[in-house]
C-alpha cells in the first residue's frame, strides 16, 4: 500500500499527465523570432521550448550559455576532475538548472524533440566527465541539478525522500539533525552528488553492516524518455531493478530517491595507523588481506597507501594507513584487532570514541574536531587531474607482487590506493539482486589512482595515465578474471567506449559492460529495449538497446551467444 507521504510527493509535484497533453497541443516549436524571422539557435530554440512546455514559470536565470560569465564557474562548480574542463575538451551549448519536476519534464521533452543531445549530472563526481562532457555529440546540453537538494527525513518509518542534486555530507547532516542513533550506507566522500551515487550502487563504510545504498532504497522518482515522472509502483519492478546500480544516464533522469534509514549507535570508535615499509608495512598488509572480509561486520577497515618522505633528505617510501570506523566502543574493537589482527599494532590510546556523524568527517580526511556544518557547503573535497581505475580481489595477493606494486607507486608522483574490505553483509546479498554484482567471493575492492595539479601539459597528462595503465596491467594476474571485475561509479574509458553513440553496438557494449555488470548487463539491456528503444539516454558508456526492438528472452539469449 501506498504510505501517506509518497501520495503527498506525488500530488505535490506529479504533473507528467498535463506534461504529455501538452506535447500533444504544442506539437511543433517555434523555430523563427517571432519579430524578424530569423532562425533562432540552438540555446533559444530550447528556451522557447522548455518555456511553452513547463507548466510552471521558467526563470531564464536558470539557463546558462558560453557567452555568459557565469557560463564557466556553474560548469566547473561541482566538477571534481580538473582532466574534463580544459579548454580543449567540448563544452555544452547550454547548461539548464531546473528548479521542479515540471522543468525536467520539460527538458527531456524539448531536447528529444529538437534533436538536441542531453547530458545528466548530479555532483560532478564523474571518474570520466561523461555527465557533462560528450566527446563525440555535438550540439549538446548539461541538464544539472545542483538545484534539486531537497531532504525530507522521517524518523517514524526510518526513511527519507532525498532529491538527486543533494550532496552525501547534506543527507548524513540532515539525518543526524533528526536522531542521533539513524544514518545511511554510502560513500566516504561527502561531496558526491546522492544521483548518481546510487544509480553505480554506492559502497562506503556502512557496507559490511548493510550493504550498498543502492540496497537500501525503497522507491524512487524519474523522468523517463517520454517525459513522464514515475515512481516505483508506475515504472514496475525491472526498471526500479535497473536504476539502483545499472548506472547513471541510461534510463531517465533521476529526480529523487526514498531511503532506508539504519541503526547507528550512539557512540562509535575511529584509528588511523600508519606503516611505512620501514615499519613491515608489506607483512601487514599481507596478514590484512587474510582476514579483512572475516572480520566483524561491525568494523569497516579500509587500507590507504600513498607516498610520503623518509627521514633521509629527498627520499620516499610507501605508508600504508589503516583506517577504521566501528560501530561500538573502543573497548570492544580494541579486543577484536587484538585477536584478530594483532600484527597492526593497535594501542587503546589509538581508538577515538565519537559520533557516528564525525565519524563521516573522520573517515573523509577531516580533523575530528571539525563542525559537522560544514558538511552543508558542499563543496568538492579536492578538485585536481586524476585518472582512476578498479579491480575485485579474491585472493591475497602475494607478498613478493606487494613489494613490486611498491617500486610501482614510487615510480609516480602522487599514486593513491584505497583497500576497501569485503564480506559481512556485502557476501550474503545476491549478485543478481541489484545490476551491482561484486558480491560473495571478493576479499575487498582495489582503487588506483594517479593525481597532478597541471593543466593544459597533454604531455605530462599521458606520463600519468600512461604509468596508471602500466599498473593495471602489472596487477591483472592477481585480480578477478573472466571477467576482470570492475565497478561502475569508477567509470573507466579504457575498458571500453560505444564509438557510435546513438547507435550503439552490443559487441562494443558487451566488452565494458561484463566488466561492471558481469551477467546482469543482459537483464539490463532488456531492461533498455523496453524503457528507452531508441537509445535517448545514452553516452559513452551507457546501456544499449538491442536492435528491433528484441525483447524476448531467447531471443537475447542467443543474439548474446554470438558474442
Amino acid at each position: 500500500m501506498e504510505d501517506k507521504r509518497s501520495k503527498t510527493w506525488k500530488m505535490k509535484y506529479n504533473i507528467s499527465a498535463s506534461i504529455c497533453i501538452l506535447s500533444v497541443i504544442f506539437p511543433s516549436i517555434i523555430l523563427f523570432s517571432a519579430s524578424s524571422r530569423t532562425p533562432l539557435s540552438i540555446h533559444e530554440n530550447f528556451i522557447h521550448c522548455v518555456s511553452v512546455k513547463s507548466l510552471l514559470s521558467v526563470p531564464s536565470s536558470i539557463f546558462y550559455t558560453p557567452n555568459q560569465s557565469s557560463f564557466y564557474s556553474v560548469l566547473e562548480s561541482t566538477a571534481q576532475n580538473l582532466r574534463f574542463v580544459e579548454p580543449s575538451v567540448p563544452k555544452p551549448n547550454l547548461i539548464f538548472t531546473p528548479l521542479t519536476e515540471s522543468h525536467v519534464q520539460a527538458a527531456v521533452i524539448c531536447s528529444k524533440h529538437l534533436r538536441i543531445h542531453m547530458r545528466v549530472r548530479s555532483g560532478g563526481h564523474d571518474y570520466e566527465g561523461l555527465s557533462y562532457v560528450s566527446e563525440f555529440e555535438t550540439p549538446f546540453l548539461l541538464l544539472d541539478l545542483v538545484k534539486f537538494r531537497s531532504i525530507n527525513i522521517y524518523i517514524d518509518d526510518n526513511s527519507a525522500w532525498v532529491q538527486a542534486g543533494a550532496t552525501l555530507g547534506e543527507v548524513y547532516y540532515r539525518i543526524s539533525e533528526k536522531s542521533h542513533v539513524r544514518g545511511f550506507p554510502a560513500g566516504l566522500c561527502t561531496s558526491v552528488g546522492v544521483g548518481g551515487h546510487i544509480t553505480g550502487g554506492g559502497y562506503g563504510s556502512l557496507g559490511r553492516k548493510y550493504g550498498l545504498s543502492a540496497d537500501n532504497i525503497v522507491d524512487a522518482r524519474i523522468v523517463d524518455v517520454n517525459g513522464r515522472v514515475l515512481d516505483r509502483a508506475e515504472m514496475g519492478e525491472d526498471l526500479f531493478w535497473a536504476i539502483r546500480g545499472g548506472g547513471g544516464g541510461s534510463f531517465g533522469v533521476i529526480l529523487s530517491w526514498k531511503i532506508k534509514l539504519v541503526h547507528v549507535p550512539e557512540t562509535v570508535t575511529v584509528f588511523t595507523v600508519t606503516k611505512t615499509l620501514e615499519e613491515g608495512a608489506t607483512q601487514i598488509l599481507y596478514r590484512w588481506q587474510q582476514m579483512a572480509d572475516k572480520l566483524d561486520e561491525n568494523l569497516f577497515l579500509q587500507v590507504l597507501i600513498q607516498l610520503t618522505n623518509t627521514t633521509q633528505k629527498g627520499k620516499k617510501t610507501v605508508a600504508t594507513s589503516y583506517n577504521a570506523l566501528f560501530l561500538g566502543g573502543a573497548n570492544r574493537l580494541f579486543k577484536i584487532i587484538q585477536e584478530s589482527f594483532p600484527e597492526l599494532g593497535l594501542t587503546r590510546k589509538d581508538c577515538i570514541e565519537t559520533s557516528w556523524i564525525k565519524s563521516v568527517l573522520y573517515l573523509d580526511r577531516h580533523p575530528l574536531n571539525t563542525p559537522p556544518e560544514i558538511l552543508l557547503q558542499a563543496k568538492p573535497s579536492f578538485k585536481v587531474h586524476f585518472k582512476g581505475k578498479m579491480d575485485f580481489i579474491e585472493e591475497p595477493i602475494p607478498g613478493i607482487t606487494l613489494e613490486g606494486l611498491w617500486k610501482k607507486l614510487l615510480e609516480e608522483d602522487n599514486p593513491v590506493i584505497e583497500l576497501n574490505p569485503y564480506g559481512g553483509v556485502m557476501s550474503k546479498i545476491s549478485e543478481y539482486e541489484i545490476p551491482f554484482p561484486h558480491r560473495k567471493g571478493n576479499i575487498f575492492e582495489i582503487l588506483y589512482l594517479t593525481i597532478w595539479q597541471e593543466g593544459g601539459d597533454k604531455k605530462e597528462a599521458k606520463k600519468h595515465i600512461d604509468w596508471i595503465r602500466s599498473l593495471y596491467n602489472y596487477m591483472g594476474p592477481y585480480v578477478s578474471k573472466f571477467p576482470r571485475g570492475s565497478y561502475v561509479n569508477v567509470r573507466d574509458l579504457d575498458l571500453g567506449m560505444n564509438m557510435k553513440i546513438s547507435n550503439t553496438s552490443f559487441f562494443e557494449a558487451i566488452v565494458w559492460g561484463s566488466k561492471y555488470f558481469k551477467d546482469n548487463f543482459n537483464r539490463l539491456i532488456r531492461v533498455k529495449t523496453k524503457v528507452d528503444p531508441k537509445n535517448f539516454f545514452r553516452h559513452e558508456q551507457s546501456i544499449p538497446p538491442l536492435p528491433n526492438g528484441m525483447l524476448e528472452m531467447d531471443e537475447l539469449d542467443q543474439y548474446c551467444m554470438q558474442c
